[in-house]
C-alpha cells in the first residue's frame, strides 16, 4: 500500500504539491490523473525518494522508499522510458538493474519475454522506436517481481495491439494482489483499466473514489432521441413538451435531440401523449473523460480562447506565500472545492456539489 499523509512540496515561493491525504490500495489498479502542471510527476518523485516532501510523508509498505530493504525488489517504476544508455542493449541495459539490485540474470530473459522483446533483445535501444522504449522501461520496473508499481504514461507510443497489452498486464498484476498506480492523460485508457481514482488539480486532491462513483458525480446522463425524418412540426411538438416537462433540449450534429431532465419513460409518454412517432429513444451515460472535464476545467491554468469551456471557467485566486508550511487541517489556497470521497454509508458529496 501507498499512503500519503499531509504531503506538501515547495520550490520557492512556488507550491507544486499541498496537503495530499490519500491511499493507494493493493489489489486494484489506480488511477492517478490531473492537468498538467498538476504535481502528479512531483507527487511520484517522492514517493521514489526522489524529492524530498517540504512538509508530510509518503511511504510504501508502511515505510519511506530510502528505508525499505532492497527496495528494488519491493517497488517497481516506470517514470521516464528515456532513462537508458541508448548504446547498450536492452538485455545489457536489464543486466546492469538487475545486478545493482541483486536480482538474478536468469530473470532478465523472462521480463524481455513478458514485453515482447525477446528478438531484438541484442539490439542497442538507441534504435528503438518509442513503443519500444516504453516496453523496456516496463520490463525495468517488473525486474524485481516488486509488490508496488508505479507506472507513468506508459502507454505512451505504444500501437493499439501494445495499449490493450499493457491494459491487461496492469490488471493482471492488480489481480495478483499488487498496488499498482498509473498516471496517464488517456481518458479512455483510464476507463477500461482502472478500478479506481485519484484526481489532483494544482497540486491539491480534487477525488479519491472508484472510477464509476467519479463519472456518477461529476455527469449528467441524457437521453437521446430522434422523430420521423422531414416531419418539422412533429419534432417541434416534441420539443415543445419536453421543455414544458423541464427538460432541457439541445439539437445534436446529426438531427437528434439531446434531452436532459427527463426519465426515458417520461419521455415515451409525453411523445405518446402528443401523437409524436420516436424513431430513437436511447439512454447515454457520460464517459469518464467528459466527468473528467468537468470536474478539472477551473484547474487548468492554459486554454485556449477557441474552447467552449474558456469563458465558462472559474477564476481561482492565487496563492499566498507561506513559509515555513505548518501541518495541520487541510486547506483550500487555490480556492479549488473541497475533495470527492467514496463514503461507505452516506455520500459526502453530493453531484450537486461537485458541479
Amino acid at each position: 500500500m501507498i499512503e500519503a499523509v499531509g504531503l506538501t512540496k515547495s520550490y520557492g515561493a512556488k507550491t507544486a504539491v499541498y496537503n495530499l491525504n490519500f491511499q493507494v490500495q493493493p489489489g486494484k489498479v489506480t488511477g492517478f490523473l490531473g492537468p498538467n502542471g498538476a504535481g502528479k510527476s512531483t507527487t511520484m518523485r517522492m514517493m521514489l525518494g526522489l524529492d524530498r516532501p517540504t512538509s508530510g510523508t509518503v511511504t510504501i509498505a508502511g515505510q519511506p522508499y530510502h528505508r525499505l530493504p532492497n527496495a528494488p525488489r519491493q517497488v517497481g517504476a516506470l517514470l521516464d522510458a528515456n532513462a537508458k544508455h541508448g548504446g547498450r542493449s536492452a538485455r545489457a541495459h536489464l543486466l546492469c538493474l538487475a545486478q545493482l539490485s541483486g536480482i538474478p540474470a536468469s530473470r532478465v530473459d523472462e521480463v524481455l519475454g513478458i514485453v515482447g522483446l525477446q528478438d531484438v533483445a541484442g539490439k542497442r535501444s538507441k534504435g528503438f522506436s518509442l513503443g519500444m522504449g516504453q516496453r523496456l522501461g516496463i520490463a525495468g520496473a517488473l525486474l524485481g517481481d516488486p509488490q508496488v508499481l508505479l507506472f507513468d504514461e506508459p502507454v505512451n507510443g505504444l500501437d493499439p495491439e501494445g495499449i490493450l497489452w499493457v491494459r491487461n498486464l496492469m490488471k493482471k498484476l492488480a489481480s495478483e494482489g499488487r498496488t499498482v498506480f498509473v498516471s496517464s492523460h488517456l481518458m479512455s485508457e483510464m476507463a477500461q483499466t482502472a478500478d479506481h481514482l485519484i484526481v489532483i488539480g494544482r497540486g491539491q486532491l480534487m477525488a479519491d473514489l472508484p472510477v464509476r462513483d467519479f463519472i456518477t458525480q461529476n455527469s449528467t446522463g441524457f437521453a437521446r432521441v430522434r422523430t420521423p425524418e422531414g416531419d418539422a412540426q412533429a419534432r417541434d411538438t416534441l420539443v415543445r413538451v419536453l421543455a414544458e416537462a423541464g427538460g432541457q433540449v439541445l439539437t445534436e450534429p446529426d438531427g437528434a435531440l439531446k434531452v436532459i431532465g427527463v426519465p426515458l419513460p417520461r419521455i415515451s409518454d409525453l411523445a405518446h401523449g402528443a401523437d409524436v412517432r420516436l424513431w430513437e429513444l436511447s439512454p447515454h451515460s457520460a464517459s469518464l473523460e467528459e466527468a473528467y472535464m468537468r470536474m478539472t476545467q477551473g484547474a487548468v491554468d492554459y486554454r485556449s480562447t477557441q474552447d467552449p469551456h474558456h469563458a465558462a471557467a472559474p477564476q481561482f485566486q492565487q496563492q499566498q506565500p507561506q513559509q515555513p508550511f505548518q501541518a495541520g487541517p487541510p486547506q483550500q489556497p487555490y480556492g479549488l472545492p473541497q475533495p470527492q470521497h467514496a463514503a461507505p454509508a452516506q455520500p459526502a458529496y453530493t453531484p450537486e456539489d461537485a458541479r
